[in-house]
Parts: structure tokens; C-alpha cells; sequence
């Protein structure tokens, strides 16, 4: 008897010890799913904070620079609409054009964001005729489409000279976007708040990394002569703007310089590195 009763009090205390075990042990996965969850809604939340960011950059890279252009142009145009009417009629396509491609860029951009429900892209009518042409997604700008860019800018009123040094050779898709606009943001806030000068573009491939400088010629602070009027966000280089590039730039391990030059204008600089992983 005295043999039973130990064995029924050793069973009893092994189930309490199980029982014990078992209670901590799903008291700790109740607690990891929890801390589990904490991290994964905090990923979520993180992910789509920068994807509002990255969205917010491509909003302001296409509506400021097509805007800009159509706001130099339609004021070129009412200049000259009673003297020079066809000058006034190029300046007035421009406008057309700029914001034709503003809202082509739109579309690509908000097709992306919300797709139609077969996941194909609509079909929208467009042009003069408008004739039904179908949108298709393309690339983002590149610094294959340089040229066209500085083609817009010197027709709006800034010209503008470009230099490629070094050997031109293919780069990452990400550091190719990130370049083009920095000479598109630079070249924009030139035309924006220069003061009729000039501007230099400057592209150098170098062995292990993209440098780009974008500089305009205005009213030297050496001389006294009062600067063209700038709005805050550009005189002190923190718009949206540029605080978006030095975002693009900071991804891929560079850094972006801009700052009012001594002798008049304004300067844009980055440094990309092309050897990162």
C-alpha cells in the first residue's frame, strides 16, 4: 500500500510538472506569435511609408518639371501673341506638349497604383484627332533621354551645354533614373528661379563611380548685385526636390551637394557609387 501511494503522488506530481511545462511553454509562443506580429505590422507600416515616399518623389519629378515648363512657356507666349504670333504658336505647343507628357507620365504611374481589374492597361483617347492610341508602360527616363530633356529646357528659354566625360557604358536601371533626375530637378529650379543665364551639364564616368554637376550662371553675391528672386525651399536646398534626390542618392551609398554659388547661380552635384552590390 505504502508502494501504491507513492507511486499515485509521484504520477500526480509528474502530470502537475507536465501540466507546469506545458502552461509556460505555450505562455512563450503565445508571446513570440505576439512579438512576431509587432514586427511584421511594423515591417508593413515601414514598407508602405517608404513606398508613399517613393510615389511622393516620382509625383513631384513629373508634375513640377512639366508644370514649370508650361508655366515659362505660356507666359513666353503672352509676350508675343500680339507681335510675334508664331513664336506665340510654338510656345503654345510646348505648353500642349508638356502637358500631354505630364499626363502620360500620370497615367503610367496611377496604372501602377491601381490597376484595371484584368490587370491590362486602358486604352485612352488623346491628340487633336483624338484618335485612340494605346498607352503602353515604358521605362522610367534615363540618361538616354538626356537630350530631349535638354532640348525641352533650351527651347523654354535656358540654354543649356552638356559634357560626357570618360566612356559611356550601360548602368544600373535604379543609378540611371537617379541621374536623369538629378539634371532634370537642377535644370528645372534653373529655369524656375534663374535669371536668363545659362546652364552646364556635366556627366563623368568614372572607374568606380556616376558623377554628375549641374551648374547656372546668375547674379554674383561677390559684386552686390541683387540675386534673382528665389523661393525659400530653393535658396536653401530643402524643397521636396532635392531632399527626394538626396534620398535617391543615399540608396545607392552617394551623396548630393547644392548650394548658391559665390560667383552667381546655382550648383547641383552627386557622387554614385557604380561598384556597390
Amino acid at each position: 500500500m505504502t508502494a501504491l501511494g507513492v507511486a499515485c503522488a509521484a504520477a500526480v506530481g509528474l502530470a502537475v510538472a507536465l501540466w507546469r511545462t506545458r502552461r509556460r511553454w505555450q505562455a512563450a509562443v503565445g508571446e513570440r506569435g505576439w512579438l512576431l506580429e509587432r514586427e511584421r505590422e511594423s515591417a508593413t507600416r515601414a514598407a508602405v511609408e517608404a513606398e508613399r515616399d517613393r510615389i511622393a518623389r516620382e509625383l513631384h519629378d513629373i508634375v513640377s518639371h512639366n508644370v514649370s515648363l508650361m508655366v515659362v512657356q505660356a507666359g513666353a507666349a503672352r509676350e508675343v501673341l500680339g507681335t510675334m504670333p508664331d513664336e506665340a504658336a510654338a510656345a503654345l505647343r510646348a505648353v500642349e506638349d508638356a502637358g500631354r507628357g505630364a499626363m502620360t507620365d500620370l497615367r503610367h504611374l496611377l496604372g501602377l497604383l491601381a490597376p484595371s481589374a484584368d490587370g491590362e492597361d486602358e486604352e485612352v483617347e488623346h491628340g487633336p484627332a483624338r484618335g485612340v492610341d494605346s498607352v503602353e508602360l515604358v521605362p522610367q527616363p534615363g540618361l538616354d533621354r538626356l537630350g530631349a530633356l535638354v532640348d525641352r529646357i533650351s527651347f523654354a528659354g535656358l540654354p543649356v551645354e552638356v559634357r560626357i566625360s570618360g566612356e559611356p557604358r550601360p548602368l544600373p536601371q535604379g543609378v540611371d533614373v537617379t541621374a536623369y533626375r538629378i539634371v532634370q530637378e537642377a535644370l528645372t529650379n534653373a529655369l524656375r528661379h534663374g535669371d536668363g543665364g545659362k546652364a552646364e551639364v556635366t556627366v563623368r564616368y568614372a572607374d568606380h563611380a556616376l558623377r554628375v554637376e549641374v551648374l547656372n550662371t546668375g547674379s554674383s553675391v561677390l559684386t552686390g548685385a541683387a540675386p534673382a528672386r528665389t523661393s525659400p525651399r530653393h535658396r536653401d536646398g530643402t524643397g521636396r526636390g532635392l531632399l527626394g534626390l538626396r534620398e535617391r542618392v543615399a540608396v545607392y551609398g552617394g551623396d548630393l551637394d547644392a548650394r548658391r554659388r559665390l560667383g552667381g547661380g546655382y550648383r547641383v552635384r552627386a557622387r554614385i557609387p557604380l561598384d556597390r552590390p
